[in-house]
């Protein structure tokens, strides 16, 4: 637990200095850096109009930063000596409690805490405790998913190494990287997925005209 946070804290620490480093000169005309810095945010922006399109403004900062953070945390176990926060389940957890908080916030954000809280018992009040349990459900699936993924690439690796010795370092340091660059998508998705069926209410009120 306690290697975890300070892993944590040295992950933050570098997307930090990364952001400071990338955006202390701006140019008009920009050099490498910049330019695959902005295709990087304007890919992620794309992405995320693509699925919640009406919000993707509000929604950019919490997922982009996700996405950015998870890469960095998934990419740091290929450093000898340290291990991926992301196999630890406290941290996998405290990411989805947080996509959990940011997806009611942006519900409510949307379309008014009133209406968004009807959602949830139409077309029947009955529908309520299944919608909760839907909730929380797919709360613990984020959270476990992306523990389990990570914590079995990370054992897998160390199996192979240990047992063929470092023969083969080459591929797997590359599925290191593919798994857990992908890792960090599918959790940015599903993350949009959520707060697109969070704001769907959105949509249908400006499909009738009746948005404020």
């Amino acid at each position: 637990m306690n290697s975890t946070i300070v892993t944590t804290w040295v992950v933050m620490a570098l997307c930090l200095a990364l952001a400071l480093l990338l955006t202390r000169r701006l140019a008009t005309v920009p050099m490498r850096a910049q330019t695959l810095a902005e295709a990087i945010v304007t890919t992620m922006r794309d992405a995320i109009g693509a699925v919640v399109p009406l919000e993707r403004d509000l929604v950019f900062p919490f997922v982009a930063t996700l996405w950015i953070f998870l890469v960095v945390a998934n990419l740091i176990g290929i450093v000898p000596g340290l291990s991926s926060p992301t196999a630890d389940l406290s941290t996998t957890t405290a990411l989805a409690v947080l996509t959990f908080l940011f997806v009611h916030y942006t519900g409510i954000r949307s379309v008014g805490i009133r209406a968004y809280l009807e959602h949830y018992v139409k077309p029947n009040p009955i529908m309520l405790p299944f919608e909760i349990l839907t909730e929380i459900s797919r709360t613990v699936t984020l959270a476990v998913r992306l523990f389990g993924n990570m914590m079995s690439l990370e054992m897998a690796a160390l199996i192979v190494v240990g047992l063929a010795g470092f023969l083969v370092p080459i591929p797997i340091l590359m599925l290191h990287i593919v798994e857990a660059v992908i890792q960090a998508y599918i959790f940015g998705m599903l993350a949009l997925v959520y707060v697109a069926s969070g704001v769907e209410i959105q949509h249908q009120r400006l499909q009738k005209g009746l948005a404020p």
